[in-house]
């Protein structure tokens, strides 16, 4: 299966969020909304997003008591989102609840492992001297699968493992992308487009290579290009 990209709207208002979706127009039809731009436009975005015709993954990262989180994906499902997240490390009754509560047409993503963090990052996170990111990455997506996530989020550079062990089972959103060249900026952990797919990647999220290009449709038609859409 051909990489989906979707471009991160990680802008401080919906104006600019808005201008570059009207740019990119039939470049990107899925774009990321994140904290940042939710708790500067709340749902209005994400209804002008669908009536333009364009998917939505929302990136709130939900992590709560499994009753709270149940409730926010059913409003969440309700907005008509395609794909949303909440943290792995919530436990399997908190993500079997929110995909109970998400339904059929709302695909709920276990982010496992930030790839702003590296091994000694989650370490220090986690209480210990150094954590092996791929070994937790692979941890958390088995608690994943078996909470019936429609896939996680995780690096490319942990996508081949996970790929190799789930095969087409959990379905991998990669953040974290650059295209060659450009600066990893506050990721630890990145990866091209081409490397993504190749690892397995079912979703490529793009935000700096593509918000902040001099051209931004050049810059998209490059991604798509790479992956063949």
């Amino acid at each position: 299966m051909t990489a989906i990209p979707i471009v991160a709207l990680d802008f401080p208002d919906a104006e600019r969020a808005m201008t570059l979706v009207q740019v990119l127009d039939e470049k990107c039809r899925f774009y990321k909304v994140g904290s940042e731009l939710f708790t500067a436009s709340g749902a209005d975005i994400i209804q002008w997003l669908r009536d333009t015709g364009c998917d939505v993954f929302l990136d709130l990262k939900f992590h709560d008591i499994p009753n709270t989180v149940a409730g926010a994906m059913r409003n969440v499902a309700k907005m008509g989102v395609r794909l949303a997240t909440v943290h792995a490390s919530g436990g399997s009754k908190m993500m079997k609840a929110a995909v109970d509560a998400a339904g059929s047409d709302c695909g709920v993503l276990a982010v496992t492992i930030l790839t702003s963090l590296d091994d000694a990052q989650l370490g220090e996170a986690w209480g210990r001297d150094r954590v092996d990111v791929e070994n937790e990455v692979l941890r958390l997506a088995e608690m994943a699968r078996s909470a019936g996530c429609h896939g996680i989020v995780c690096s490319g550079q942990e996508a081949h493992a996970v790929y190799s062990r789930h095969g087409s089972a959990l379905k991998l959103l990669v953040p974290g992308i650059r295209l060659p060249g450009d600066s990893a900026g506050d990721q630890a952990r990145i990866v091209t487009p081409s490397e993504a797919a190749e690892a397995g990647g079912s979703y490529l999220v793009i935000g700096r290579s593509i918000t902040g290009a001099p051209d931004p449709r050049e810059a998209m038609q490059r991604v798509n290009s790479i992956l063949g859409v």
